[in-house]
């Protein structure tokens, strides 16, 4: 787990960097030894002592939007090379407190027939509610081991811009997510 988090972090860092409001971003996770093996000239670029090394993926296409049916449907229609053992995917998200359950479960009653309304019903009355906080949500997993969720809630206007970004373990926040992770790695046969 520790190479993991290690990793995870490296993948928060680097798209921290970035600032907010980007699109979400896939990572493919290798084994530092066989990218240092492959790969000599990467050596001086590579994290000393790291187990694994995230390499970004090319950008998504455009209308993927964190946790839209279309990154659902990335998901689903994505797979690995042989020599990558994880994944990591970040993506921007609202978060809400507990007491809006109720103003989410107004805006749902009257559509639960319909998903695809429900769904968008959700996303606008999270998106407009008064309390909701910007949030990054990295998920990282490997492919026969653990899986990590962290959570990166937008700093407050006042906040320190040099201050290390705040990063909480996020146990069982996005199951749909890490599922939909380690199913990039199932293989699937050609009959």
């Amino acid at each position: 787990m520790d190479a993991l988090a290690r990793c995870a972090r490296e993948v928060a860092d680097f798209v921290d960097a970035g600032g907010w409001h980007q699109a979400p971003q896939m990572f493919a996770l290798v084994p530092t030894a066989a990218l240092a093996a492959a790969e000599p000239g990467l050596l001086d670029d590579l994290a000393d002592g790291a187990a694994l090394t995230p390499i970004q993926q090319h950008s998504l296409p455009e209308d993927i939007t964190g946790g839209s049916p279309a990154l659902d449907e990335f998901l689903a229609t994505s797979t690995w090379p042989e020599g990558v053992v994880g994944c990591a995917l970040v993506q921007e998200i609202v978060v809400l407190p507990p007491a809006a359950e109720s103003t989410l479960d107004d805006a749902l009653m009257p559509l639960l027939a319909d998903p695809d309304a429900a769904d968008q019903a959700a996303r606008s009355a999270a998106e407009n509610h008064p309390e909701k906080r910007d949030a990054r949500l990295i998920v990282a997993v490997l492919k026969d081991g653990p899986s990590l969720t962290l959570l990166q809630l937008h700093p407050d206007e006042d906040a320190d811009p040099f201050a290390p970004i705040d990063l909480r373990i996020a146990e069982d926040l996005a199951p749909n997510v890490v599922h939909g992770l380690y199913a990039t790695f199932d293989v699937v046969d050609d009959d």
